[in-house]
């Protein structure tokens, strides 16, 4: 096999073991290719130890291995053959695709303190993301600070955790980590496609990106193939169905404005002198050419998990493995297991488990041709992508509408070694991310079950992901209710339980609770006018989830290239959202201490309000606090429909009195650890306090 070396990505940080980390890499480059898990080979690029030697409990110190992957896929292998544009990228001397990303290793020094458990953490746009189970993680350190890991909840647990790279279009440079795919045929055999960018203006500019924009960063986007294409059309609109009108072409060119003012000629964006209008969506569709074999980092995510399960000379041995994605990455692993990525290129299962968590009824933009993964669907931007796809339920399911039939789980190889898998949700996904359509029919009318490898938990009116931060700033207080713009519902302690649940479902077979989410049988689901919100002066409800349509992108789609642009839309799919309890919060799933004893409505909606266009349609990915009114008098003077805290709780003692039964409550049903149960209660007690101040 043809082994050679590719420039390092980013740059890592080097510490007194960097030297050992040297050596052992020329170690691992004078070894003959391994070819049991399609990993060729490791270079490590850095060892640190953490904290100095800072012991995690009994797992001891921990140490940081930072470095490079380097792959190699057979497109011969049926493992291998659902990697689209795999036989059209070029080959080495023994026939196999290259790629090469980047790794980070978390593993105890110690390997014998280590619990036989990794927790792969498939990186959400090159960004790590298991930081959400450890709390008082400080990201502003040094990740080889203790500090930078917050509680160390899973090193606490002796979990080796690895972050893989995986994604191609996450810009160069910076933290994030990096994966280089092979590209689709070479120069003389050039493949270009139809690309749609879409960018909702929010605020007037003059510059449009063709890669998706992501906290601020620029996603890189495939290059225009030729700017004077006649494919290359640029549309803007005032709703997401509304009518397309096409902006004249000379209105606008592929071009960057640099920050002195001046206009350069540039493939990946662009340039209106006129501007862009705020409240406006635009969409750029082009023949683009920079195809790249996208689906090779759903490989990669494989492999490394092979790699470490079946070859005890990887840096960091493990006997079980489980994949955590969260959003995108949720949504990627669902896209892992129905195109059947779970068995690697020997025949041999991947992953144990998987944690899949806020991808409601997502898959992605992950193995297709001119595929953009930082793609999704958001409330008010990036539409009709490819991202709520039937089929979206685990069994099989009809859409009588198009005859079409199928499931999540169908693929022969996820069949034959199907992981334990926990998909976990808040409230937010069923407004914002299409959840319902997981486990009831495409019409809203029935319930559907799962399979018996998996389970579903939906927390309750939790905002998307993580909380918003507590207290809640000034600054984030809506102008004319009592609202605050980001929902403070802690739902990490849950995903703490979880996770211990699931590691000891994999790890000693030990049944996790049931499933929690709401259902139609329970009339836990409802369709989204008919929600009874309660009544405040100047609180205006969402009334409008997330909308998935049936889209057709061409005939051959079915084979991962899409010739339609922009989608051709069918009639919308049902979605419900769940009923809500007299104080306005999730009457089903999974009920935090925040909503047994409650102080506030919590939703994981907020609306788009002040903003330029569509305020009647839900922000991307937050939610709501709204604390309820301390006193009778103040719940009055705000014709709030809600009880008062006085009412509910005579004094803060009696009120921790019921948060102290309630903890109890979900600790006996495995939703909360017992080890958390007194930072739940300063949590309520600090809130109590903060209300009440206000």
């Amino acid at each position: 096999m043809t082994r050679h070396h590719l420039g390092l990505f980013g740059t890592f940080a080097r510490s007194r073991f960097a030297s050992v980390g040297c050596i052992f890499a020329a170690m691992l480059a004078l070894l003959p290719a391994r070819l049991d898990a399609r990993v060729v080979r490791i270079v490590i690029d850095s060892r640190q130890t953490l904290g100095g030697g800072k012991a995690f409990g009994d797992a001891g110190a921990y140490e940081r291995i930072a470095g490079r992957v380097f792959y190699a896929f057979d497109p011969a292998n049926p493992y291998d053959r659902q990697i689209v544009d795999l036989s059209l990228a070029p080959r080495n001397a023994a026939g196999e695709v290259e790629a090469s990303g980047e790794i980070i290793i978390l593993r105890p020094v110690d390997a014998a303190k280590a619990s036989g458990l990794t927790l792969v953490d498939v990186t959400n746009r090159g960004g790590q993301t298991t930081f959400v189970f450890h709390l008082g993680a400080r990201r502003d350190l040094a990740p080889d600070t203790a500090e930078y890991y917050g509680d160390g909840f899973l090193m606490q647990r002796g979990v080796t955790i690895v972050a893989v790279g995986w994604q191609w279009d996450v810009p160069a440079g910076g933290t994030a980590l990096h994966f280089t795919p092979p590209p689709v045929g070479d120069s003389a055999h050039p493949v270009s496609g139809l690309v749609r960018s879409d960018l909702t203006v929010d605020t007037a500019t003059k510059m449009m990106s063709l890669g998706h924009t992501v906290n601020a960063a620029r996603a890189i986007g495939y290059p225009v193939a030729d700017p004077g294409d006649v494919s290359n059309v640029l549309t803007v609109r005032d709703s997401p169905t509304g009518e397309r009108q096409i902006v004249p072409r000379a209105a606008w060119r592929f071009a960057r404005l640099e920050s002195d003012g001046t206009v350069i000629d540039d493939p990946r964006s662009i340039y209106m002198a006129e501007g862009f209008q705020a409240g406006r969506i635009y969409e750029a569709v082009y023949r683009a050419t920079g195809a790249v074999v996208v689906g090779t980092g759903m490989a990669a995510v494989r492999d490394v998990m092979a790699y470490l399960k079946y070859d005890p000379a990887s840096p960091a041995p493990t006997k079980y493995g489980i994949a955590y994605g969260v959003s995108q990455t949720g949504r990627f692993l669902r896209h892992f297991l129905y195109q059947g990525f779970n068995i690697d290129e020997k025949g041999r299962q991947a992953f144990d488990g998987m944690f899949a968590h806020t991808a409601g009824a997502g898959r992605g933009s992950f193995n297709h041709r001119f595929a953009q993964p930082s793609r999704d669907a958001q409330p008010y931007n990036t539409f009709f992508y490819p991202t709520d796809v039937f089929p979206f339920s685990s069994v099989e399911e009809s859409d009588t509408e198009t005859g079409a039939k199928g499931a999540l789980i169908w693929h022969p190889n996820t069949l034959t070694f199907m992981p334990k898998v926990f998909y976990v949700d808040g409230g937010y996904e069923y407004w914002g991310r299409a959840a319902s359509l997981t486990h009831t029919t495409v019409d809203g009318k029935a319930d559907l079950p799962f399979t018996a490898n998996e389970r579903r938990y939906v927390i309750a009116s939790a905002q998307h992901s993580s909380p918003a931060a507590f207290p809640p700033s000034a600054n984030s207080r809506d102008q004319n209710a009592p609202t605050y713009r980001g929902s403070v519902l802690d739902q990490r302690l849950a995903l703490r339980a979880l996770f211990a649940a699931l590691s000891d479902w994999v790890m000693r077979g030990t049944q996790p609770p049931a499933s929690a989410y709401p259902r139609l049988a329970t009339s836990e689901l409802v369709k989204a006018t008919a929600v009874t919100f309660p009544t405040v002066a100047g609180f205006t409800a969402a009334r409008i989830p997330v909308q998935p349509f049936r889209i057709d992108l061409g005939p051959r789609w079915k084979d991962g290239v899409i010739e339609v642009e922009p989608a051709r839309l069918g009639n919308p799919y049902t979605v419900l959202v769940p009923r809500v309890d007299d104080f306005g919060n999730d009457a089903a799933g999974i009920r935090s201490i925040e909503l047994r004893v409650p102080l506030a409505t919590y939703t994981g909606w907020h609306l788009r309000l002040g903003m330029a266009a569509g305020s009647d349609r839900l922000m991307s990915f937050t939610g709501t606090f709204m604390p309820f009114a301390r006193t009778e008098q103040e719940r009055a003077e705000r014709k709030d429909s809600r009880p008062s805290i006085e009412k509910l709780y005579p004094t803060k003692d009696v009120f921790l009195a019921q948060v102290d039964a309630e903890c109890q409550v979900l600790v006996s049903s495995r939703f909360l650890l017992a080890g958390d149960v007194a930072t739940a209660r300063q949590r309520m007690a600090d809130t109590w306090d903060w209300v009440m101040k206000q």
